[in-house]
């Protein structure tokens, strides 16, 4: 009889502790609806990228693990009478670091809770010395060098 009153409270904590664990799992975040999951910016990525021509528009991004940080490319970058469409990167937050990861050639960046898609090229000159990523934004190249990594 001792054996059953025993096991019936070792149960019931089972119990009580898979239910509190299942609970805990499913507050602690829910990434359904963060399509990120475990993605990251790729390892040759990640660094300082400045403008490679700042004479139209200036501006640069830190690439971290999973985050990226856009600075400069403002609008009054644009000059009067010009296509504001070809500003880089114009329609994201600045200096805040944003989620962010790839796949496939393109770069996905969450701003204000939606994610973004830009098709990018990595390259590399000078025997892997010095590298560059490609956009086109309204049909305007814009070249990114690595700085620093």
């Amino acid at each position: 009889m001792m054996n059953c009153k025993l096991m019936a409270k070792f149960s019931l904590k089972q119990i009580v502790f898979t239910l509190l664990f299942v609970v805990l799992v499913s507050a602690c975040g829910d990434s359904s609806n963060d399509p990120s999951g475990n993605k990251r910016f790729d390892f040759n990525l990640r660094g300082v990228w400045m403008s490679n021509d700042a004479s139209i528009y200036f501006g640069e991004l830190v690439i971290d693990y999973n985050r990226i940080t856009i600075r400069g490319y403002e609008e009054i970058q644009t000059l009067p009478h010009s296509d504001d469409a070809k500003r880089p990167f114009r329609e994201f937050t600045k200096g805040t670091p944003l989620s962010g990861y790839v796949e496939g050639g393109i770069m996905f960046i969450r701003d204000a809770g939606e994610w973004h898609e830009i098709p990018y090229v990595y390259y590399t000159e000078n025997f892997g010395n010095d590298r560059f990523l490609r956009f086109t934004f309204g049909g305007r190249t814009e070249i990114l060098s690595r700085i620093t990594d």
